[in-house]
């Protein structure tokens, strides 16, 4: 099931690089891009903005997955974009100019503002695009974004149980992650911290 592959990729493979970068300075973002075909994995990253501010975790994923030999690379239309987090501006152009044909979220906009309190998402929505509450097109002609929370409320009751209590799960390893993050970003140069 997507789902549950999602949520897998995210626990596995997106929390230990996001672990290893907020340790440093970095926010608590990642994404991965898997198959579409089997949902194998082709790339995962985290959030690198200590090192580059336009690193965000959906942009440095995409320069990993750019950085992949040509012949190894599948196109992006063979391929499912997953973001831990509702991707900001600059992220929903990156996809969009790379030929992703969807993306998958986890945590929307909301909680990356007021619980994981990181609010330039729809600060700048607002203030650049004059979009309020994060209203933008989430089909559009470009893409489908999928909210991973809407997807399990659409399955049967008894295949909710266990997949809300991964979310749950990550909920925790989040706010853990955005604690960690808070207490420490007056120590880097981040513009936006």
């Amino acid at each position: 099931m997507l789902v549950d592959r999602i949520l897998t990729v995210i626990e596995d493979d997106i929390v230990p690089l996001t672990r290893q970068g907020v340790d440093i300075g970095d926010k608590v973002f990642g994404a991965a891009i898997l198959r579409k075909d089997d949902l194998s994995l082709v790339v995962a990253a985290s959030n690198h903005e200590t090192e580059n501010p336009l690193w965000h975790g959906e942009v440095h994923t995409l320069k990993k997955f750019y950085e992949m030999p040509a012949d190894q690379r599948p196109a992006t239309g063979d391929c499912i974009f997953v973001a831990t987090h509702e991707p900001c501006s600059l992220c929903l152009s990156s996809i969009t100019w790379t030929g992703f044909d969807n993306f998958y979220y986890l945590f929307g906009y909301t909680d990356t503002s007021d619980v994981f309190n990181i609010p330039h998402d729809l600060k700048i929505l607002k203030e650049v695009f004059k979009i309020d509450n994060g209203a933008y097109g989430r089909t559009n002609a470009y893409w489908t974004s999928h909210s991973l929370l809407a997807l399990v409320d659409e399955l049967p009751e008894a295949a909710q149980a266990s997949l809300l209590a991964r979310v749950q799960a990550l909920e925790g390893v989040y706010r853990d992650l955005s604690d960690t993050y808070q207490a420490s970003k007056g120590d880097t140069d981040i513009p936006l911290a």
